[in-house]
């Protein structure tokens, strides 16, 4: 029996319209710093009531994306408010995670350049020919200079969709051999650090490789098979539970990823020692890969009703994270994590979400040296 975790004002009846103190205006999504009216009210009567329906956040999904709300695992219709205590702290944590995530890539945006500021630049009477403003037999070898092809840069910031578009352009029109790329979330064509069009065929024509490593996920997403079938050429997938932020390698000499979230810039490196050192992590995770395609592996069977996507999920809650912070790590969906959750649950004979961590561990299915 589904526990009574507070009064509520009658049971949400489907099909007799919009649920009490639902808003028809569509969902914006926001920042965790700045609430939607809709948004806190609800959340503010779910703490005064104790739940609220499902369906009542629906018009509101930014409750349960930013933790306020959750399953209850004894009677998944409903959402259960979490402490806003609880809530704070875990927003802070990801804000945290952020700023520690942005001050190393800084230092290691300062590590690359330090050969090359290590270098310096020559002065006094020659230093005109590098700028091309010597006069003389300065202006004559700045002249010279010109015809020479500029070197690239080690690292060139792409700022805006042209100018990654136009790179990544450049870059796959200068391909011989081979292209590596990561693609974590759901399926994005190559090329696709911006809105560059997919050009696998023309690579593959030329007589290039392509590996791509997407997320487990993407297994059952038959769009991504039927893409590559239409292709032909030397093409190999292979699946992660979890993998690195969008990646893409050119002939083991260019390498281009993202330098924010939403994917409006990036970085073109060409420093052979941090381009060798994407290569490398990209052979290492292939690997540890599951093939998808063409020749894809059989499925996992399941150990005691536990299938191994409920595995892995497993092992990301008793580290602590929360729905949303599993979604976004294997890329599925927060409703969908929360249904592997009460399987879980189900299987484990689990009545709520501290003991379920407790029986995971308890339970074995981590495998040794897991167990938390």
């Amino acid at each position: 029996m589904p526990r009574d975790t507070g009064p509520y004002r009658g049971p949400y009846r489907p099909g007799t319209g919009a649920p009490p103190d639902a808003t028809t205006a569509p969902h914006r999504p926001h920042r965790a710093d700045e609430p939607c009216a809709p948004g806190s009210a609800l959340y503010v009567r779910a703490l005064r009531e104790g739940r609220v329906h499902s369906r009542e956040a629906e018009t509101v999904p930014c409750l349960v994306d930013f933790g306020l709300l959750h399953p209850d695992v004894d009677d998944m219709q409903w959402l259960l408010p979490s402490k806003p205590a609880n809530a704070l702290r875990r927003l802070l944590r990801g804000i945290e995670e952020e700023v520690t995530h942005e001050r190393q890539r800084e230092e290691e945006l300062a590590a690359a350049f330090q050969p090359l500021l290590a270098m310096g630049f020559p002065s006094g009477p020659g230093a005109g020919v590098l700028a091309g403003t010597g006069t003389g037999a300065e202006a004559g070898a700045g002249a010279a200079s010109t015809s020479a092809p500029a070197t690239p840069s080690a690292i060139t910031p792409l700022k805006g969709l042209p100018h990654i578009t136009a790179a990544m352009d450049q870059a796959v029109s200068h391909c011989t051999r081979e292209v590596l790329t990561i693609q974590p979330g759901g399926f994005r064509p190559i090329s696709d650090l911006g809105a560059a069009p997919p050009r696998e065929q023309s690579l593959l024509s030329r007589g290039c490789r392509m590996r791509t490593l997407y997320q487990h996920t993407t297994r059952h997403a038959f769009p991504v098979i039927a893409h590559f079938e239409r292709l032909e050429g030397d093409v190999e997938v292979r699946t992660l539970s979890e993998v690195t932020e969008q990646l893409v390698v050119f002939d083991r000499t260019v390498a281009f990823v993202p330098a924010d979230r939403d994917f409006g810039e990036a970085l073109e490196i060409r420093a052979p020692a941090l381009v060798g050192y994407l290569a490398t992590l990209f052979d290492r995770l292939w690997q540890l890969a599951t093939p998808l395609f063409p020749h894809p592996a059989a499925p996992q069977p399941a150990e005691n009703g536990v299938t191994a996507r409920q595995r892995t999920i497993a092992e990301l809650l008793v580290e602590g994270l929360t729905d949303a912070d599993i979604a976004e790590r294997l890329g599925m969906n927060v409703r969908t994590v929360r249904v592997h959750i009460a399987k879980l649950a189900r299987n484990l004979g689990s009545t709520s979400r501290t003991q379920l961590g407790f029986l995971i561990g308890r339970s074995g299915i981590l495998g040794p040296g897991q167990t938390r």
